[in-house]
C-alpha cells in the first residue's frame, strides 16, 4: 500500500503550525511535544505528508479494529448522513435500536439492555452510577495497574499514574492488587497460588473495608494500557462468587478488550464469566464516530423500571455513531475478524513475540492473546528489573525512547507505555503485516538491548 497523495510537506507543515497555534493535546506537556502531522490513513497503515508510511501496531488508541477507512463503514456513515444526521436520545430511532440489538446478541448473559454513552469513561461513570443506585452503596473496589477514563469518577478508578493529579482521596474508591505472577505482589510461584492469593487478598480488603459499604468492583477483563496482564484460570470466577456472596455489582471493563481484540466478541468469553455491568467502547465501531455504553443485566435494568435513572447524554447513541457500529460488526461477522484476530494470534502474533523474547535479553515477558500482546522489557531477565523506572520522564526514559525512535526509523509505529510495547494492530492485520511488524519490532529491541546488563 502507498499513500494516495503525493508528498507535500508545505502543507504537513501549515498543518502542524495550526495545531502548535490552537489544539491544546491529552496528557502533555504543550511546549514539549511535536505531533506528527498525517496525510492519511487506510488498512493497517497511515503517512505523513513527507510520505512516510507507518504500519499501525497502536490501532489508533487500541481502537481501529477493523483499520483505518473501511469501505463499508465510510458508506454506512455517508447513508445515515443523508438520511437522519441527528436525533435526541429520548425517541425511538432505527439504526440506534439496530446497533443495540447486535451487541446485546454478542454480549455474554442476560446483558441485554444498551445505555449508549459517548466513550469508555462515559460508559464507567454510568455503570457505577447504576451500581451505587442499585445497592444503595457508595464505595467501589478497583485494581492498581488499571484505567479506566479520564473523567471525574474514572479516573478516580484508575490505579494507574494518570490519576494522581486528580485523585480526590474522597471519590469513594477503593484499591486493590489483581493478579499479576511476572511482578506478583503474593510472592506466588505459579498461576494457582496467584489465584487463591489475589481472590484472598480481595476477600480481606471486602471484610475490613465493610462488605455493607461496597456498591461494586470493577475490572478490566484484560488489563489494556497496564499491561496486558491475563488473569489466571478462575480468578475472575472467583471475583464472581466474592461478588454474589455479598451482593456486590461486578463490573467488567471491556473498553479496549472487547469486540474481537483478545480473539473473543468480548475478553469475558475466555473466562467463562458474566458480570452484571459490562462497559464497551473503541471497537464496537473501530471509532470511526465517537460511540460507548453499558450493557445491563435483567435485575439492574429492573431496578429502573419504575424509578427513573437519573442519568443521560445529549448524543447518546447517536445515529451517525450507531450507523457506523451496526457495520462494524456486520463486517466483523462477515469477514470473520473476531476468528481472524484469534489465529493471528495464535499463529504468528504469539510465536513471532515469543521467538523475539528468546533472542532479546530486553524482553522479560510476553503476554497476550488475539491482536493483544505486550512486551515486558527489562534490564535484566533474571531480577526483572524494569528497562526504565515506573512512571519514568525525560533522561530516565531514554531507553524507551532510543527504542520507539528505532521502531519508527523501520516504518513501525509502537504503542509505548512505561517499560513496555504493546502489538495491537488492527484485529483483520494480515499475516505479511503482522510479520512486517515483527521484523520492526526486532530491530528496534537490538536498540533496547544495549541497556541491558
Amino acid at each position: 500500500m502507498t499513500p494516495h497523495v503525493e508528498p507535500d510537506p508545505q502543507a504537513g507543515a501549515a498543518v502542524k503550525a495550526a495545531d502548535r497555534a490552537h489544539v491544546f493535546h491529552s496528557w502533555s506537556a504543550q511546549g514539549l511535544i511535536d505531533p506528527l502531522a498525517v496525510a492519511g490513513a487506510e488498512g493497517s497503515y497511515f503517512w505523513d505528508y513527507d510520505g512516510n508510511r507507518y504500519l499501525d501496531f497502536t490501532s489508533g488508541l487500541v481502537y481501529t479494529n477493523i483499520g483505518y477507512q473501511h469501505p463499508r463503514v465510510v458508506a454506512a456513515i455517508q447513508e445515515q448522513a443523508a438520511k437522519l444526521t441527528t436525533f435526541a436520545p429520548a425517541f425511538a430511532i432505527d439504526v440506534r435500536s439496530e446497533a443495540a440489538r447486535l451487541i446485546a446478541e454478542r454480549t455474554p448473559g442476560d446483558l441485554d439492555k444498551i445505555f449508549f454513552t459517548n466513550g469508555g469513561a462515559e460508559a464507567v461513570e454510568n455503570a457505577v452510577r447504576m451500581a451505587r443506585l442499585h445497592t444503595g452503596r457508595h464505595k467501589v473496589l478497583s485494581a492498581f495497574r488499571s484505567y479506566h477514563g479520564a473523567t471525574s469518577t474514572a479516573i478516580n478508578l484508575t490505579g494507574d499514574p494518570r490519576r494522581w493529579a486528580s485523585d480526590t482521596g474522597s471519590a469513594g474508591v477503593v484499591r486493590f492488587w489483581a493478579p499479576f505472577l511476572y511482578r506478583s505482589p503474593f510472592y506466588a510461584e505459579n498461576e494457582q497460588q496467584e489465584c487463591e492469593r489475589a481472590l484472598a487478598h480481595l476477600e480481606d480488603t471486602i471484610a475490613f473495608e465493610g462488605p455493607a459499604t461496597i456498591a461494586a468492583i470493577i475490572l478490566e477483563t484484560v488489563p489494556g494500557t497496564a499491561g496486558i496482564m491475563t488473569p489466571p484460570p478462575g480468578y475472575l470466577a472467583g471475583v464472581r462468587e466474592i461478588c454474589d456472596k455479598y451482593g456486590i455489582v461486578f463490573v467488567l471493563d471491556e473498553v479496549m478488550a472487547g469486540f474481537g481484540r483478545t480473539g473473543k466478541w468480548f475478553a469475558a468469553e475466555h473466562f467463562d464469566v458474566v458480570p452484571d455491568l459490562m462497559t464497551f467502547a473503541k471497537g464496537v465501531n473501530s471509532g470511526y464516530v465517537p460511540l460507548g455504553g453499558v450493557a445491563i443485566s435483567q435485575q439492574i435494568a429492573a431496578t429502573f423500571d419504575k424509578r427513573p435513572y437519573p442519568g443521560g447524554l445529549t448524543y447518546s447513541g447517536h445515529p451517525l455513531a450507531c450507523a457506523a457500529a451496526v457495520a462494524t460488526i456486520q463486517v466483523m461477522e462477515d469477514e470473520k475478524v473476531v476468528e481472524h484476530s484469534a489465529h493471528i494470534g495464535e499463529t504468528v502474533l504469539g510465536p513471532g513475540l515469543r521467538e523475539l523474547a528468546e533472542r532479546h535479553p530486553s524482553v522479560g515477558e510476553v503476554r497476550g492473546m488475539g491482536t493483544f500482546w505486550a512486551l515486558d522489557l527489562v534490564k535484566n531477565k533474571e531480577t526483572r528489573e524494569p528497562l526504565v523506572p515506573y512512571n519514568a520522564a525525560g533522561a530516565a526514559n531514554a531507553p524507551m525512547a532510543a527504542f520507539g525512535a528505532e521502531a519508527k526509523k523501520h516504518g513501525l509505529w509502537p504503542f509505548i507505555n512505561m517499560n513496555r510495547t504493546h502489538a495491537v494492530p488492527a484485529c483483520n492485520v494480515s499475516e505479511a503485516e503482522a510479520k512486517e511488524g515483527l521484523a520492526a519490532l526486532d530491530a528496534a529491541l537490538s536498540v533496547a538491548d544495549e541497556h541491558t546488563a
